[in-house]
């Protein structure tokens, strides 16, 4: 069935309440780097990522970002971590043990779909689960990491109804011993489970509405009477009967790949934008608010949506290269409230919700400085917002504020893509409101005007505005601030961080072989200097 690239954590036994991951597929070569993607993450509020490998970049990125990781042992590795038990304690040494705790890891996946996999490897999952097992508890982390291995649904030999679900008999050689393992180590069974295929493949047999969450009738279990809304509670309840069957009452299920293609085929037709955008925001509102299954009803689960990214190296139909919320340039395929509050809107072209009044968008006062600050990066980075007018001497550099600073860039991101709910969000760090905020020269441009961020900005250094480039500007700034340390060191009152900040702006400089100036030529140039160092620059720092 599918593979999803690993990058999503559940969270453990101290958690309450039903959580959404995101899967963070990479099997494709036009991605952001793993830097972008963090930001992007934490933009989009998003708390739990599984990814597919341990791959060390990846880990870097999301060091003290408070992401938890679901990282991944391939099914080509299982051998060597199913022979021998010292594989598995160097892979822990030198993979993981260097990045843990500053990079939450919370659940090891031993295998994917081994079921589905052509080799026959199914028979060193549960080996290669318990050396791992084994390297966690030398290293004092078996209870703060769980391990176990993820599942296609053909797993089951039965599915329909749910309370016939039952276990293929032709894997019970590894099932036991799993299921065993997973008892013992309260560790979850972990499923991808995915609606779509059951509709692509058999529509005269399953409604698209009952697949999407939208259905209005009831589909009833004979043997139970149950009844069933939507196919996604229908397959949980079938694992949960098939657990139940063999006697494993305690085992929680685990939701680790389901989603929705927006395109495929022509023979694909269900693959659009509109019912990915359903499917999924369905299915968050449906996990977040605790709803269970019909045979479990309150049960918490845990659920990660396949996937981050449109991945175009993934082989097979146009759908398998289309699941992602993401393009490769991080803007949106469709957009979607992972709080479950509300229903995503649609950025397209031909659906794009904004209000006909005038609004703008601005920082929350409420919003944490360091989620302002990734959110303001965010922006000025990868939104491709032009930020000079809050650079030192622009128009909109006073108030000296994060939030100021912000609400600049949120709104000019907000204006330049559509005027949309989606395009205020910030992971839940911007307001929309109906009252212009400009203020002095300071103007904050509207959806469709004519104006450019430069035409808000004056030139510190160029004849004109509209020929400052961030480049310029950063030379600016590391120039001041390596005159402002010469001159403080002077009268002896910088401290370390005033010099690494500095070094910093330094290297901004020493990168540019078009600039070379040495210290006494700093001095004599004609730049203010202040009591305090030039404001951090979070434009010049964040490439």
């Amino acid at each position: 069935m599918r593979s999803c690239s690993p990058i999503f954590l559940s969270v453990l036994s101290f958690k309450m309440g039903s959580t959404i991951g995101v899967c963070y597929g990479r099997n494709a070569d036009d991605l952001p780097t793993p830097d972008k993607v963090a930001q992007l993450v934490q933009l989009h509020n998003i708390k739990y990522v599984r990814i597919y490998d341990s791959n060390i970049q990846v880990l870097k990125a999301f060091s003290n970002t408070g992401v938890e990781l679901m990282i991944g042992i391939a099914n080509s590795d299982l051998l060597p971590f199913s022979q021998f038990q010292s594989n598995a304690d160097t892979w822990l040494k030198n993979s993981i043990l260097p990045y843990y705790s500053a990079t939450k890891i919370t659940y090891i996946t031993v295998g994917a779909e081994v079921t589905e996999s052509p080799s026959n490897v199914s028979a060193l999952v549960v080996p290669a689960m318990n050396n791992v097992l084994t390297a966690l508890r030398k290293v004092g982390l078996h209870k703060k990491i769980k391990v176990s291995s993820t599942h296609s649904l053909g797993v089951l030999s039965r599915s329909f109804p749910p309370s016939a679900g039952a276990f293929n008999s032709s894997h019970a050689f590894f099932l036991k011993p799993m299921l065993e393992f997973l008892a013992e180590n309260q560790s979850p069974f972990m499923i991808d489970i995915y609606p779509y295929y059951a509709y692509r493949d058999s529509p005269s047999n399953v409604s698209l509405d009952y697949a999407l969450f939208e259905s209005s009738s009831e589909v009833i279990d004979p043997n139970t009477g149950l009844l069933y809304t939507n196919m996604f509670d229908a397959q949980i309840d079938a694992l949960y009967f098939a657990l139940m069957a063999l006697n494993f009452r305690t085992i929680k299920i685990m939701v680790t790949e389901t989603g929705w293609p927006s395109k495929g085929s022509p023979k694909e037709s269900a693959a659009t934008p509109d019912n990915a955008q359903t499917y999924n925001t369905n299915l968050i509102r449906h996990v977040i608010n605790n709803t269970g299954t019909p045979a479990k009803p309150g049960q918490e689960l845990d659920v990660y949506v396949f996937s981050l990214f449109n991945e175009n190296r993934k082989p097979g139909l146009e759908s398998e290269r289309n699941w992602g919320l993401f393009y490769p340039d991080q803007t949106s395929v469709y957009s979607l409230d992972f709080t479950g509050k509300g229903a995503g809107v649609l950025t397209t072209e031909s659906n794009v919700t904004s209000s006909n009044a005038t609004t703008w968008c601005i920082a929350s006062t409420k919003a944490s400085e360091k989620d302002l600050q990734n959110a303001l990066d965010w922006a000025c980075g990868s939104g491709n917002v032009d930020c000079t007018a809050i650079q030192p001497s622009q128009p909109c550099y006073e108030p000296d504020t994060l939030v100021s600073h912000a609400s600049f860039a949120f709104n000019s991101y907000y204006q330049q893509n559509g005027a949309t709910d989606i395009a205020c969000s910030f992971g839940g760090n911007g307001v929309k409101v109906d009252k212009n905020p400009s203020y002095d020269n300071c103007l904050y441009i509207t959806e469709g005007s004519n104006k450019t961020v430069s035409s808000n900005t004056t030139a510190i250094t160029s004849p004109s505005a509209s020929s400052y480039t961030k480049n310029e500007h950063c030379k600016d700034f590391a120039m001041e601030m390596r005159m402002w340390l010469l001159v403080m060191q002077g009268q002896g009152h910088s401290d370390e961080r005033d010099q690494q900040r500095a070094l910093r702006g330094q290297s901004l400089i020493l990168i540019e072989k078009s600039l070379e100036l040495n210290a006494q030529a700093l001095l004599e140039l004609d730049i203010s200097v202040k009591e305090k160092p030039p404001p951090y620059n979070s434009m010049c720092y964040s490439d």
